[in-house]
């Protein structure tokens, strides 16, 4: 009904037809009426039980955001229930705003505290400051991922079915008047029809990706708190994966590169990287080795190589003296100094 009132009141705009605008106005406003009086009302009962503290794996996240110091965050988990619940791991996505600040204690394949409620799983929340004991557990644990197959969500927002019965019930109510009214109708439009195409798509079959982005205007460099993140999430969105093998930072400029055919232990996800430590460790490097007027530094971070665990940081910066260079791991801890004049 709602399909054909919609489909009648645009026939009768076309047509220009009033008694079936007016038809199909007048049964519209009714279904509308229905559905005021008609809508669902929340059953009574007391109150929500208590929500649970649990642990869960950090299957992937991605900031979609950065104009604040807290920014909203992606995350993809596989939740592992206590004990006192029957229910098994399970993977759930939710949306959390994360300071600036705490974002790189949070990376793939790394654990969590969270809080989940028994009667409503998908209603997840990362706890930011969890008592010692459970940052404790948290550091001890180790959670297998769950199955695509075992994701939860809300079914009161479960958007497909609800698009796809609005969508048929259009159809269906288009169909109807379209019948009633299809001499007028072809009529009208025979002059606008055009012949169907058939165009072919292209798909790009491309491994590997390269982006770049350079920062203007005053106070512009990335040493700037909160610049280098915001970047890299800029840099995120234009490609499919967060997950990289080569980034590159200058003082105004930041570039970043891919290749799907690595596996996932030669590359590191954008978001993992201590962006905040970063313009300390050039200041550092700048005053530390040698080199009394800098004129130009740079960042290269790239996957672990041999034993190594998280991307190598390696900082370069140049003078009238030479080049230098610093090393750090993916927590911002200096492990290489190499100064003007000692190579390598």
């Amino acid at each position: 009904m709602t399909g054909a009132a919609l489909a009648a009141v645009a026939v009768g705009i076309i047509l220009e037809d009033v008694p079936v605008f007016v038809a199909g106005g007048g049964v519209l406003a009714l279904l509308i009426l229905f559905a005021v009086l008609g809508g669902k009302r929340r059953p009574a009962g007391g109150e929500p039980p208590v929500g649970r503290l649990a642990l869960a794996r950090i299957e992937d996240l991605r900031a979609t955001g950065g104009e604040s110091a807290d920014v909203p965050v992606k995350f993809r988990l596989t939740v592992a229930p206590g004990p006192e619940d029957a229910r098994q791991a399970y993977r759930v996505k939710i949306t959390q705003h994360i300071n600036l600040v705490d974002l790189p204690a949070y990376r793939p394949r790394g654990i969590a505290v969270v809080e989940y409620r028994p009667d409503k799983p998908w209603d997840v929340r990362i706890v930011t400051r969890p008592t010692p004991e459970w940052a404790r557990r948290a550091e001890e644990a180790e959670i297998d991922s769950a199955p695509d197959s075992s994701l939860v969500s809300n079914p009161d927002v479960d958007e497909g079915s609800w698009c796809l019965l609005v969508l048929l019930a259009f159809l269906a109510g288009a169909v109807l008047v379209v019948l009633l009214f299809r001499g007028p109708l072809f009529t009208a439009a025979n002059d606008e029809d055009t012949p169907p195409g058939s165009p072919s798509k292209s798909s790009s079959t491309s491994r590997t990706f390269t982006t770049s982005t350079t920062v203007s205007g005053p106070s512009s460099s990335l040493l700037a708190f909160g610049r280098m993140r915001a970047t890299a999430m800029e840099l995120e969105s234009r490609v499919d994966t967060a997950y990289v093998t080569e980034v590159t930072i200058e003082d105004h400029r930041m570039a970043v590169s891919g290749d799907s055919t690595r596996p996932p232990t030669e590359t590191f996800h954008l978001q993992s990287l201590p962006y905040e430590l970063l313009p300390t460790l050039v200041r550092e490097a700048r005053t530390t080795l040698g080199i009394r007027t800098p004129e130009t530094w740079r960042i290269d971070i790239t996957p672990p190589t041999g034993n190594g665990v998280g991307p190598r940081v390696r900082i370069t910066v140049t003078g009238p003296e030479g080049t230098a260079h610093l090393d750090a791991d993916a927590t911002g801890r200096v492990v290489d100094r190499r100064g003007v004049g000692e190579g390598g």
